[in-house]
């Protein structure tokens, strides 16, 4: 690797990592979902905290003591939270609300019990675990309660019909009324599922999922449809799918890993053909995902009426799109594409920002928001699932700590095995 290319990240991999320290609450280890004041903890956020604490340690950013007792206070919050399910509680069976009080670890904005999002949470919790293995009171202590919090999440429950998995419950309405369907990030959240010695999906809930998959051709690669990148990337971080396949990809030939690697190339094509005509795409300028956008009314750029659509989960070629680029989605190819990533992340990175690297960070830019001659729209603040994809999806590409750590988990076997996973690794 070029010595600038490895400079630059070192850079965004410190400065994402920085911002769990920042946005942290030392005293129930909850971390805020955004810069912006007055933001809530996200579930999620904690959850990819949790995971980067090992990448910090391996760099040298964090002593390996402060570590641990940042993901101790974390643990120790949620295995002593209100699990009653009430308006105000933290939790319910085992799961928690998407969004929690700063301060009270209570629940807020009415969110919802939230299945993904807690995946997400207790990835975290079972990463931090595997790495810190010593023997020391507060290690033990750490893989102990990790084990418990995993073993305490009732997956059968959150089955409310038949084999469907539900997104979402509420203690005003109960389940939400959708579950999930089409390729999504799920995948974790079944594998973590399935995996579980206590309270496991029931074995045929896996394929009920998969048999809503989209399958598409888009301008010459046959792949696993799903628009926005995210989805192609978060499973990623924790589960090396190189070389397993479930039923699906054998009878397609393919892997998930490969699946996101023609993902990743979609995407730039759409770019390269620009069928909107937005100001920015590009071979080196592309990426749509999940982020913020302007939020504006329609305006008349270029003789042509645009609309633009604030926090949207942006996709290819279906949309929405408004000229949104959300650079993360770049960065968190990188394991999969670097030849195509590299020159997008090279670009991204000088922006003319005050500081290099403040565009790729960012939740989203768009070229076309403002004024010919003025600098790009930027969204404001950071956004903690971005920092985490950046510190943990950059890691992997470099060094694979996050799927070696993956390998070791016996609970990550047992899912993917269960879920009709074999080949590889497995």
């Amino acid at each position: 690797m070029k010595h600038a290319d490895a400079a630059m990240l070192d850079s965004l991999q410190q400065v994402a990592f920085n911002y769990f320290p920042k946005a942290s609450n030392p005293r129930n280890g909850l971390v805020a979902d955004t810069t912006r004041q007055g933001s809530p903890a996200s579930i999620a956020v904690v959850g990819f905290a949790l995971s980067s604490y090992p990448v910090a340690v391996e760099h040298g950013w964090i002593e390996r003591d402060v570590a641990v007792q940042a993901c101790l206070s974390s643990m120790r919050f949620f295995w002593h939270s209100d699990q009653s399910g009430s308006p105000e509680a933290t939790g319910y069976q085992g799961f928690y609300f998407h969004f929690l009080d700063m301060e009270t670890g209570v629940r807020v904005w009415q969110s919802e019990l939230s299945l993904i999002d807690t995946a997400l949470l207790i990835a975290g919790m079972l990463t931090a675990a595997t790495y810190f293995d010593a023997s020391t009171p507060a290690e033990l202590e750490l893989r102990e309660l990790a084990e418990r919090l995993y073993l305490r999440v009732d997956w059968r429950w959150a089955q409310y019909q038949g084999e469907t998995v539900a997104q979402g419950w509420k203690p005003e309405c109960g389940f939400l009324h959708y579950g999930w369907e089409g390729y999504s990030e799920a995948i974790l959240l079944y594998v973590l599922g399935l995996g579980s010695p206590t309270h496991p999906f029931t074995a045929a809930s896996f394929e009920a999922w998969t048999v809503t998959y989209q399958w598409e051709n888009l301008y010459g690669y046959d792949f696993l449809y799903a628009g926005p990148l995210f989805i192609h990337q978060f499973s990623h971080v924790w589960i090396d799918f190189r070389g397993i396949r479930d039923r699906f990809m054998r009878e397609k030939r393919s892997d998930y890993f490969e699946n996101s690697r023609r993902a990743t190339y979609v995407q730039r094509e759409y770019a390269i053909r620009n069928p909107h005509t937005f100001m920015g795409y590009a071979d080196d300028c592309w990426g749509l995902s999940a982020g913020e956008g302007p939020s504006a009314e329609p305006r008349l750029i270029r003789g042509q009426q645009q609309r633009f659509f604030g926090y949207a989960a942006r996709g290819v070629p279906y949309g929405p799109d408004d000229g949104t680029i959300a650079g993360t989605s770049i960065m968190a190819s990188l394991a999969f594409a670097p030849e195509i990533v590299l020159p997008a992340m090279r670009n991204l990175y000088h922006v003319d920002t005050p500081h290099e690297g403040v565009a790729l960070h960012a939740s989203g830019i768009n070229a076309s928001f403002n004024a010919a001659g003025d600098a790009c729209w930027i969204s404001e603040g950071e956004f903690g699932l971005d920092q985490g994809m950046t510190v943990l999806m950059i890691e992997n590409y470099r060094s694979g700590l996050l799927w070696q750590l993956g390998r070791q988990s016996k609970i990550l076997q047992t899912g993917l095995r269960r879920a009709g996973f074999k080949g590889g690794w497995l």
